[in-house]
């Protein structure tokens, strides 16, 4: 679908990471918490920002390689999985402790878009995330339209996983943050959860 090749289990694991914890979801909470809703809808908005700069700078290196060279783009396909696989496995050993909350900091929503912005561009890996991740569910031979579409994709899925976050989840991932026993068993599903993708990718990929 869309040049999409394994396209439910692309959604899949878009939503996998949604679901990760990061500096980015902590961001968005922390401002939701303090300063309401519109305060966490500017840090949304600077992740978004933060990510799709990121997503363009590995989807213009990417598109070089897919018209040079679709031997070495395969190649990108199995150090994508391979490093699904990883990011998998290291979940497993994340510590966890009592959360308590930050520093108060501005309550300037501009203030907290900057803030955000700054989380998501101060994270190199980023990159190489979008770089591993794309080629995972391109074919070789596909246009480059594709990565567009894929951005989109992300970019909306990220949208309104963070937005639910702010209306409806902050509640409850704020009490989450004291229970390290909850948040350790969902950081290990989704563990679980890439390592199996990534299996299944790979035996795609033959």
């Amino acid at each position: 679908m869309f040049g999409i090749q394994n396209y439910s289990s692309f959604i899949v694991a878009i939503l996998i990471f949604q679901a990760v914890p990061g500096a980015g979801t902590i961001a968005i909470l922390d401002a939701t918490a303090r300063y309401g809703r519109k305060t966490g809808l500017a840090s949304v908005a600077g992740t978004l920002v933060g990510d799709f700069i990121f997503m363009i700078a590995a989807a213009a290196g990417l598109a070089a390689v897919l018209q040079a060279n679709p031997l070495l783009f395969r190649g990108l396909q199995w150090f994508g999985a391979a490093y699904l696989c990883w990011m998998g496995i290291k979940l497993f050993g994340k510590k966890f402790q009592n959360g308590g909350t930050t520093s108060k900091g501005p309550s300037s929503r501009w203030k907290y878009f900057r803030r955000a912005l700054g989380v998501s561009l101060t994270n190199p890996k980023v990159v190489l995330f979008f770089v591993a991740f794309f080629p995972l569910f391109m074919n070789p031979g596909a246009h480059i339209s594709t990565l567009a579409i894929m951005m989109l994709h992300v970019s909306f899925l990220s949208l309104v996983y963070q937005a639910l976050l702010v209306f409806v989840g902050n509640d409850i991932s704020v009490r989450l943050k004291s229970f390290p026993s909850a948040r350790r068993l969902a950081t290990w599903t989704a563990g679980l959860a890439l390592v199996g993708l990534s299996l299944k990718l790979l035996a795609n990929s033959r």
